[in-house]
Order: structure tokens, then sequence, then C-alpha cells
């Protein structure tokens, strides 16, 4: 159940509920409220209307709206880097590898929560803890990455790593690019697409230990 979900399911006014599901609530609310309005635009006692509890509720939770801003993006980021991480682990074919870690990121930026703006697209990037935290899973996506290319291509760290960046970056780009066209292209193929543009490029690196690519 998503964030949203429980909220939708916790919201009657009166109710008590155990400590970690109004948490829960909470963030469900918060996470609608800053998709829907930005960071800036949203108001706590936005947030508390919308979880159906009283603002010093909320505020025994979340003491302020950064507070609750923080824990949503922490939340968000380990789905991201869970995703990409299971990804990598799904197969021990390349090629497939490339496709599932590709289709992670349209997953991830599908999700209805539009939870992957408050990642991608946060208007507070100017706040170091947010722009921290962004550059954190932005690096750990990319070290996942990077550790399935060292191992098989041989190439050293720094080598890997940039070419994980790439691969990463792309990935994010070009999903988010692809949501905001409508997706006029059905996601298998555009997640085909991207993966035989990623393909042509990391096939060319052989093997290590072998004289035939990949």
């Amino acid at each position: 159940m998503t964030a949203i979900e429980q909220t939708e399911a916790a919201r009657p006014r009166g109710t008590r509920l155990p400590r970690r599901a109004r948490r829960n609530q909470l963030l469900g609310a918060a996470q609608e409220i800053f998709v829907a309005q930005g960071y800036h635009a949203a108001a706590m006692d936005d947030i508390a209307e919308r979880a159906g509890v009283s603002k010093p509720v909320l505020c025994q939770h979340f003491p302020g709206k950064l507070d609750l801003y923080l824990a949503l993006l922490d939340q968000h980021c380990e789905a991201l880097l869970r995703a990409v991480r299971e990804a990598l682990a799904s197969t021990s074919d390349n090629k497939q590898r490339v496709r599932a870690t590709m289709d992670a990121y349209f997953a991830y930026v599908e999700d209805d929560g539009g939870a992957f703006r408050l990642v991608f697209e946060s208007d507070l990037t100017n706040e170091p803890a947010v722009r921290e935290r962004v550059d954190k899973v932005t690096i750990e996506c990319a070290e996942a990455i990077c550790e399935v290319i060292a191992e098989d291509t041989g190439l050293s760290r720094a080598e890997s790593m940039l070419l994980a960046s790439g691969l990463g970056g792309l990935a994010q780009v070009v999903a988010r690019s692809w949501l905001h066209s409508d997706r006029s292209v059905p996601r298998d193929q555009a997640v085909q697409l991207l993966t035989s543009l990623a393909w042509r490029g990391i096939a060319g690196f052989p093997l290590h230990g072998s004289e035939q690519q990949h």
C-alpha cells in the first residue's frame, strides 16, 4: 500500500491510529500537497486538513514543513535506490540488466503519487539538506551500476563510475521526458528504445577476461 493509499484509508477524523500508521497517513497527505502545490506554496494547515487531523497532531509528528519534506524525500530516495538494485540483481544477462534498470526509472516516474517530483523536480534544491539527499541517491544509484560495470569489464572504478553516471542520468532524464510528453510512446516501447541506445554503447566494452563482447 502506498503512502497516499494509506492516507485515504486512515483519513476520517477522530480515529486513533498507532504511531507508525499515523505517521504514514501524514506523509501520504503531505506528498499529495507537496506534489500538487510545491514546497513553498504548501502549508501545514493544508496538510493537516488533507490528513483529517488537527495541526497540533501533525506537529507532534513533524514539528515543521521541512521535517515533513525531508522524511518524504528519504522515503522516496530509498525507494528509487532499492528499485535500481533490484533491477541489477534480477538477471545475470547484461542486456536484460540494462533494460531492467531503464524500466526501473520509468516505473518510478510513472508512479501515480508523483513522488519523483520531490526528488528530481523539487522547488527546494537550494536547501542544503534537500540537495544533499538528491545528490546522495544519484551517486548511490550510479555506484550500484558501477559495481556491475567494473566487475564485468575490468575497467577502473573511476572509469566505471563515469559510465554508470551516464547510464543513470540517461534513464532519469529520458523517463521524465517521456512522462511529460504524456506517454505518447507506450512504456514498453520507450524502454526498449532507450535500452537499444544504451546497450549499443555499453556493449562496446568486452567482458573482463574474454575476447568476445557480451
